[in-house]
């Protein structure tokens, strides 16, 4: 012990090594830090303003803010605690599933805060399911559980990469910061509407901000380095000229500013007025629903059935019902010669149906009213409405259940729920009645030109009858009203029920056509509907044909109105230029029977032919819930959606990145642990050592072969010839000084000498490839090839 007392003190006293002192990144002030976090979280902002059309409310706001000043935050606390990519990386993963709960899903959260098994797992298939949401179900999507995901997903990655660039990158290269934010300002018009939250000013802030930023962060580089080079050549500064610097600093604020209303005009002129609104493509355009409608068959192939079981039997219950209006089943405008049905492949307005949520964007105008409907014996996939909705929401007990299936056509106002409704079902809509106009209002309009489904297998006769009954009448309306009138006057009504005259059912060309060539025309709402919309169809006017409901006699929206099988009807509805779809009754009266032996109530009748038999054909498929007169069909469990093979998969790609990542992360917490170790050792001469030894496990790692058991010295010199840009001699120096020399250093000075380590660490790296940072990263060698050790040889 006085030996090396004695040897310290005949060693000559050094003056310390001046280290760098420990400011923020690259020479930059706490406050131009703060002033990046400022920019880059008001860019974020703007950005995310352009979700709101698609989302509607505030939810999205909340989600998207959340998620940009959480990434903002850890990539702050990434790059102050000198964080690798991968610590950065779970860390946010956590934050994403520990914040995520009250900011994407609140309602699956206990109390609103705690997370949930619930709450992860919606997190967690969100990341893959919630952007096909967003893009196939209607908007406003905010509603929906799990779709702001996709607002908080991507802001907070946007917020992490932002500020990582920002904080991390040389000055020179700080423009990469702003990539992240463009990213989130695409993904927010991608998945968006074709109308923008605020077309012009949204985008005249963005790249407002951007370019001046970009300005300030290049001067701020150019004052960086010319502070660099007047400490390596102090005569330098001596030398400028002040009034030339300042002369030079003015034109350049000048010219940045001149630049930046420059961009800010044209952006302004370009894009805001001659981009016309309709040019703007999102990718909610190019993509089909996935709705399959082949899995529902039409309701008007059960049509028999409700009236002859259900006749007397309550379906629904409805209050809220304008007078004269109609309760909507289905709209059908898709016909093969078999079933008139809707079409299945979403290549009309009838096979286009999204996902709702409780409220429905709707620009139809009307009389608005509020229904409240009961189920009480009607049950399947078709939801009961009225006029066309702005808003639903269900009451009953299994409500949160049938929210999520829930599909709407706006263009048919059909509502229908892949769930399917059954007894004790309630709901409550709000919808906009549009208003009727009688015939002559429309006999100064045209029928509107909306393309229908080409209709097949349709009977010769269908075209005769029409040209017959059109007589000479000019106007459409007048044309349409007049085959209405023929079907109607020279028909008869029966259901073919017991007591009743014979009608079969069914809807296909055979009975159609046997329905027309008869001596008497005998049927109900579902053989004359079909045969005049195809009569419509065959003079070049579009038609469709609608089941649904509606009461004997009305009683104002006081009323209840219990609703029976004896109640349904099929309509006929035909589009006129600015009153819409426009019904038609095309069916006999109730009381209009056929009589024995009558004949058949035409002018000019036709001579009979003989009509070859029909080819066989394949009997309709029909839905589980829906049974025709002559067929029996076996109940059909309707499955959910399997989360089996989602877990397994889940499961295994999660086995899999522990497996693989679990060695990896172990690595870098060991690595961690034992810098901490030493940063926090007791002595302060055992930290200041510990700082060299950090040092020489680093080029260890980076795979520069250090001598075992030589002085820091010695191995200063050979780092130096490995790292000629890095002051290892003197930092070898001063860890002597502060170990062998009199006295134990101060905190400051040891704070001060671990900042010059953690310089000297991060140029060591920069100087080699990224494949031999990204193998340094988790080498082991640093583990193996020496020890720590305190204090050591000089």
């Amino acid at each position: 012990m006085s030996e090396r007392r004695a040897a310290a003190a005949a060693a000559p006293t050094r003056t310390p090594t001046p280290l760098l002192p420990p400011r923020p990144a690259n020479g930059r002030t706490l406050g131009a830090l703060l002033l990046d976090a400022g920019v880059i979280a008001a860019l974020l902002l703007v950005a995310v303003l352009g979700f709101g059309p698609a989302f509607g409310g505030a939810g999205y706001l909340v989600a998207g803010l959340g998620g940009a000043v959480l990434g903002i935050l850890i990539g702050f606390a990434g790059w102050r605690l000198r964080w690798n990519i991968v610590i950065v990386a779970a860390v946010t993963i956590v934050a994403y599933l520990l914040f995520g709960g009250i900011l994407a899903v609140p309602q699956t959260t206990l109390l609103g805060v705690i997370p949930t098994f619930e709450s992860i797992r919606q997190l967690v298939l969100g990341i893959v399911f919630s952007w096909k949401d967003v893009l196939t179900l209607v908007t406003p999507v905010g509603a929906f559980p799990a779709v702001l995901v996709v607002p908080y997903l991507s802001s907070l990655l946007a917020g992490v990469l932002s500020t990582s660039f920002a904080l991390r990158l040389r000055p020179s290269r700080a423009m990469w910061a702003l990539l992240p934010a463009v990213a989130l300002f695409v993904t927010a018009i991608a998945f968006g509407t074709r109308e923008a939250a605020f077309p012009i000013a949204q985008g005249l802030a963005f790249s407002g901000i951007a370019l001046v930023w970009a300005a300030w962060r290049r001067h701020e580089a150019r004052r960086i380095a010319a502070v660099g080079t007047a400490l390596s050549a102090p005569g330098l500064e001596a030398s400028a000229d002040p009034d030339s610097a300042k002369k030079l600093r003015t034109t350049r604020l000048a010219l940045g500013a001149g630049l930046v209303v420059t961009a800010l005009g044209l952006g302004f002129v370009f894009g805001g007025l001659l981009v016309p609104a309709s040019a703007r493509e999102v990718i909610r355009d190019q993509i089909v629903p996935p709705l399959d409608l082949h899995d529902y068959a039409s309701p008007l192939v059960g049509y028999r059935t409700f009236v002859r079981d259900f006749k007397d039997e309550s379906l629904f219950t409805v209050k809220g019902l304008p007078d004269d209006s109609r309760i909507r089943l289905a709209t059908l405008d898709a016909y093969d010669g078999i079933v008139y049905n809707v079409a299945g492949d979403g290549s009309s307005g009838s096979g286009t149906f999204v996902r709702v949520s409780d409220d429905i964007a709707n620009d139809v105008e009307g009389d608005p009213a509020t229904l409240d409907v009961t189920l009480t014996g009607l049950d399947g996939v078709w939801v009961p409405d009225a006029g066309y909705l702005d808003s639903f929401s269900f009451t009953g007990d299994r409500a949160a259940e049938l929210k999520n299936t829930l599909h709407y056509n706006a263009a048919t106002g059909v509502a229908l729920n892949t769930t399917g409704l059954t007894e004790g079902d309630s709901y409550t809509v709000g919808t906009v009645i549009p208003p009727r106009l009688n015939d002559e209002q429309l006999s100064e309009r045209a029928v509107s030109n909306i393309q229908v489904p080409r209709a097949t297998g349709v009977p010769d006769d269908i075209s005769t009858l029409a040209n017959e009954y059109l007589g000479d009448a000019d106007t459409p309306i007048e044309q349409v009203r007049n085959l209405a009138s023929g079907l109607s006057q020279n028909g008869f009504f029966s259901h073919g029920l017991e007591g009743e005259a014979v009608s079969r059912a069914g809807h296909g060309a055979e009975r159609i056509a046997s329905m027309l060539s008869a001596k008497q025309m005998v049927g109900d709402d579902e053989q004359y509907s079909v045969a005049m919309a195809l009569m419509v169809r065959s003079l070049g006017m579009p038609a469709r044909v609608v089941m649904g409901f509606y009461p004997d006699e009305y009683d104002g929206t006081d009323a209840t109105y219990d609703i029976t099988g004896d109640q349904l009807h099929a309509w006929v509805e035909v589009p006129f230029d600015g009153a819409g779809w426009v019904a038609f009754d095309p069916t006999p009266p109730e009381d209009q029977v056929p009589l024995e032996e009558a004949p058949k109530p035409k002018s000019d009748p036709k001579a009979q032919v003989l009509q070859p038999p029909p080819p066989p054909q394949e009997p309709a498929e029909l839905p589980p819930d829906i049974r025709s007169q002559d067929t029996d069909q076996d109940d059909v469990d309707k499955d959910g959606f399997d989360f089996g093979p989602v877990f397994l998969i889940g499961g295994g790609i999660l086995l899999l990145l522990i497996l693989i990542g679990g060695p990896l992360l172990t690595i870098v917490l060991l690595k961690l642990r034992r810098r901490n170790k030493r940063r926090r050792a007791e002595r302060a001469a055992d930290r200041v050592s510990g700082g060299w030894d950090e040092i020489v496990d680093r080029a260890g790692d980076l795979g520069t072969p250090v001598p075992v058991g030589a002085t820091r010295r010695v191995t200063a010199a050979t780092l130096a010839e490995a790292y000629p840009e890095t002051p290892v001699l003197a930092v070898a120096t001063q860890a002597d000084t502060s170990v062998f020399g009199p006295g134990d250093p101060s905190d400051d000075d040891v704070e001060q000498y671990w900042t010059e380590v953690d310089v000297i660490v991060k140029n060591m790296a920069r100087s080699r490839s990224w494949w031999k940072r990204f193998a340094a990263a988790w080498s082991l060698r640093s583990f193996f090839s020496r020890r720590p050790r305190r204090g050591g040889r000089r």
